[in-house]
C-alpha cells in the first residue's frame, strides 16, 4: 500500500491516538497553560487578516520596539484547534522580545474538504502580519513561522510560497521556519484514512506538498519529531531534511527522546525546551533575554 505498510498500518501511522493515548490530556493542558499565559500577559489584541468570521488573529506584543514577529500555525489534523488555545509559548517569546502571533483559519470539514482555502488563509495572514508589522512595533524583515502537526504541514507551505508573484511582497518574507511533526509529502496522508475527511485531488498533493517545492524555500529551517510519534511522522520528518539538505539549503533535524506527537509541542513554551531553544536560535535572541 505505501512502503511496507498495508492498508490498516497506514491508517494507524496517520492517526496519532493509536501512538499517544495521552492526547486528551495533552490538549486540555494547551488550554489551560494558554489561560495561564493570559492571565500573566493580558488579553491579545485581535486582528482580522480576511473578511470571513474565522480570518482573525491574536497578537501578543512584546514592549520592544521593532521587535522579530514569531507566527504560530496550530494543528488539529486540519479539522479542529483554536488560536486562543495555542498561547502556551506566547511568554517565552514576549519576554525575550518578539512578538507572538496565532492565526485562526477553517477547518477542513467547513471548507468543502479543500485543503486548499486554509493554505490560502495562512498565506494571508501571514502577509497580513509582514505588511502590517511596523503598525504594532514589529520588524517586517525578522518574520519567522512555526507549525506543529497539521499547522507543521501549513508552515511548509508557507516557506515555500511565491511570495512576489502571489502576494507582491519579498522573496524572503519569512525569515526562518520551525516545523513540529509535520507532513511535507502528502502522498501517503491521501492513501491513509484522512481521505474520508480531506477531499485530495492530484492538484491539491502536488501544491501542497512543500518537499516538492524547495525552489521557492528562502529561509533556514528546524525539522523536529518526537520518538514516540508514529514511525511514518518520524520519517516523513528525515525524509523532509534531507531533501533540504539535498537541495543546498540549510535546515537542522531535531528528535525529541521520549515525547509523543502531543507533547513536544510544549517544549516551544521554555528557553530549555527542545523547541524553545532553537525558536530562539533561529531569531537569533538571546535565552538570556528571558526574564
Amino acid at each position: 500500500m505505501w512502503l511496507d505498510l498495508d492498508q490498516a498500518e497506514l491508517d494507524a501511522a496517520y492517526d496519532q491516538t493509536v501512538w499517544a493515548p495521552n492526547r486528551d490530556q495533552v490538549v486540555k493542558r494547551y488550554a489551560t497553560h494558554s489561560d495561564a499565559a493570559r492571565a500573566r500577559l493580558g488579553a491579545p489584541r485581535r486582528f482580522a487578516y480576511g473578511a470571513g468570521d474565522v480570518e482573525g488573529l491574536d497578537l501578543y506584543a512584546t514592549a520592544r520596539a521593532g521587535a522579530p514577529i514569531i507566527v504560530l500555525i496550530h494543528g488539529g489534523a486540519w479539522r479542529a484547534g483554536l488560536a486562543k488555545n495555542y498561547a502556551f509559548p506566547a511568554e517565552l517569546f514576549v519576554r525575550a522580545g518578539a512578538h507572538f502571533v496565532v492565526p485562526d483559519f477553517a477547518a477542513v470539514q467547513d471548507v468543502g474538504g479543500s485543503l486548499m482555502p486554509m493554505a490560502d488563509q495562512v498565506r494571508r495572514a501571514v502577509a497580513w502580519v509582514h505588511r502590517n508589522a511596523r503598525s504594532f512595533g514589529g520588524d517586517p524583515d525578522r518574520l519567522y513561522v512555526a507549525g506543529h502537526s497539521s499547522g507543521a504541514h501549513l508552515a511548509g507551505v508557507v516557506l515555500t510560497t511565491d511570495w512576489p508573484r502571489q502576494f507582491s511582497l519579498p522573496v524572503d518574507t519569512v525569515k526562518g521556519g520551525l516545523f513540529s511533526s509535520g507532513m511535507y509529502d502528502l502522498k501517503p496522508v491521501r492513501l491513509s484514512a484522512r481521505s474520508s475527511y480531506v477531499k485530495f485531488t492530484d492538484e491539491m498533493e502536488q501544491a501542497l506538498s512543500s518537499q516538492r517545492h524547495l525552489d521557492k524555500l528562502n529561509a533556514p529551517i528546524v525539522v523536529s519529531h518526537g520518538t514516540l510519534e508514529s514511525p511514518e511522522f518520524q520519517r516523513q520528518a528525515r525524509d523532509f531534511a534531507a531533501a533540504v539538505t539535498a537541495a543546498g539549503k540549510p535546515v537542522k533535524l531535531l528528535v525529541g527522546e521520549d515525547y509523543n506527537h502531543f507533547e513536544i509541542i510544549e517544549t516551544l513554551g521554555s528557553p530549555y525546551g527542545l523547541l524553545g531553544r532553537a525558536a530562539l536560535e533561529l531569531m537569533k535572541l538571546s535565552q538570556g533575554d528571558t526574564r
